[in-house]
């Protein structure tokens, strides 16, 4: 008994703590779209953690000296509340999912051909992925770093991918991106980060013994210290 009530303070003191603690700022349009749906899905699970926490608590406490249990009563009602109740939250889920999921930084593949996002970047910039490691060419300056990659902050970024060898994985927890990398195929990832930092990118993909070290980072500066970057990088790379 003392058990079960310790269990239910625990999970309603977890509840609350959910509830009440702010969440990191999103750093990318991508990472805010999987925030929203995040929350949209807290508010419907939240409440119902917590009813079916009382409730046990509760049955827990009435029926705690019940030594003669007798068989539920059909409720021919009550289950028809339950199953049309379940129904409703399953499809309120299934469309918040689909709308983030058609999201085209969430889901470069279903923007149609028509989608200004996906068909009209502000910067390209091409992944090489390869054991184990990174390059990143930007074709508007002709530049190309190892395991660095710079964006721009508040401009739609095409990442357009491909891989030497094996499966690689490009994953920046931060900004919300993830997106398989195959040989001999072209995969897309688009993002927009809303603010200035450094993330780490590492591959999500097991790909041979040097998996664990193959990492980059990502900096994302303001359009001026972007256009700093790419002069500085094409002068270093005709100089030498």
């Amino acid at each position: 008994m003392r058990r079960s009530r310790v269990l239910g303070w625990l999970c309603l003191l977890a509840a609350g703590a959910a509830l009440f603690s702010t969440p990191a700022a999103a750093q990318s349009l991508n990472r805010a779209a999987i925030d929203d749906l995040n929350e949209q899905l807290l508010y419907v699970a939240l409440p119902l953690t917590l009813f079916v926490e009382l409730t046990l608590v509760y049955a827990v406490y009435r029926f705690r000296n019940n030594d003669s249990p007798r068989p539920t009563i059909d409720d021919p009602a009550l289950e028809i509340t339950w199953t049309a109740a379940t129904g409703a939250i399953l499809v309120f889920v299934g469309v918040s999912a689909f709308f983030v999921m058609s999201n085209p930084y969430i889901t470069p593949a279903a923007a149609g051909p028509t989608d200004s996002v996906a068909a009209n970047p502000d910067v390209e910039v091409e992944v090489l992925a390869y054991q184990w490691g990174w390059e990143f060419h930007y074709p508007e300056a002709n530049v190309t770093t190892q395991e660095r990659l710079v964006l721009p902050a508040n401009q739609t970024v095409r990442l357009q991918m491909t891989s030497t060898d094996v499966i690689h994985s490009l994953y920046v927890p931060d900004m919300g991106v993830k997106q398989d990398i195959y040989p001999e195929q072209e995969s897309v990832a688009l993002t927009n980060a809303t603010a200035t930092g450094r993330h780490r990118l590492y591959c999500a993909e097991l790909c041979g013994s040097g998996h664990s070290r193959m990492h980059a980072t990502v900096v994302v500066v303001n359009e001026s210290e972007y256009r700093a970057f790419l002069d500085n990088e094409s002068t270093a790379a005709a100089t030498a």
